[in-house]
């Protein structure tokens, strides 16, 4: 089953008179959804575009992976575990909360900022707060999330390109840049397809594109 999620369909949200928009895909915040809670082990799929200086103070977190994919620009990064970062276009970011961390988020640069959040739940919550930066990751390099029974692909295509979409229990593609098509379905950029079940599907660029996947099983099968 394939469910499809227009950019145009997100709860926009953030504080533009403070330079922060963003677009939620779920339930979050003051936007209560109970339809829309998760997918899979994702609860929130968030795009943020931060004017130069804008940025979220210091604010916590807890029983959550947190990973960022910067699309544009740099993103300054602190947390209360003394962890002290710029992540750029291309670079990935995660953020293990475990029982709890507060960190800042910020555009210190002169250009805007544009990123993509994404949130997984924990198979076991608690423990230890970690943190990672893979600078430049590669194409078609798979970034493991074994916390979250979850793997992410991030695919660069070029027109006429295609790419397997993986087989597993849930899939969530993120079209970031450019346009692809699934199941004869176009999707533009911040558009989203929700895949349960997915078996023998493979997206194929229409224009130069980047697309984020996660590959996740399912929260009762990883645990059992």
């Amino acid at each position: 089953m394939i469910r499809i999620q227009r950019a145009g369909e997100r709860y926009p949200g953030g504080d533009p008179s403070a330079g922060i928009e963003t677009a939620h895909a779920f339930s979050f915040g003051g936007h209560y959804d109970p339809d829309n809670l998760r997918f899979g082990a994702i609860l929130a799929c968030n795009e943020e575009r931060l004017a130069p200086g804008a940025g979220f103070d210091e604010h916590p977190h807890s029983h959550t992976e947190i990973v960022t994919w910067v699309v544009e620009g740099e993103l300054t990064h602190r947390d209360s575990a003394g962890h002290v970062s710029t992540v750029r276009a291309g670079d990935l970011q995660r953020l293990s909360s475990a029982a709890g961390v507060r960190h800042v988020e910020r555009n210190d640069g002169a250009v805007p900022l544009a990123f993509v959040q994404m949130w997984l739940a924990p198979l076991d919550p608690g423990g230890e707060p970690a943190y990672e930066l893979v600078p430049g990751i590669a194409d078609s390099t798979p970034y493991a999330l074994p916390e979250a029974a979850a793997m992410l692909h991030v695919r660069r295509l070029e027109p006429g390109e295609r790419t397997a979409v993986p087989d597993a229990d849930h899939v969530y593609v993120h079209v970031v840049r450019g346009t692809v098509r699934l199941d004869g379905e176009e999707l533009a950029p911040g558009d989203a397809a929700r895949v349960t079940d997915a078996r023998d599907l493979a997206l194929m660029a229409t224009d130069d594109a980047e697309v984020l996947l996660w590959e996740m099983k399912d929260p009762r099968r990883a645990v059992s």
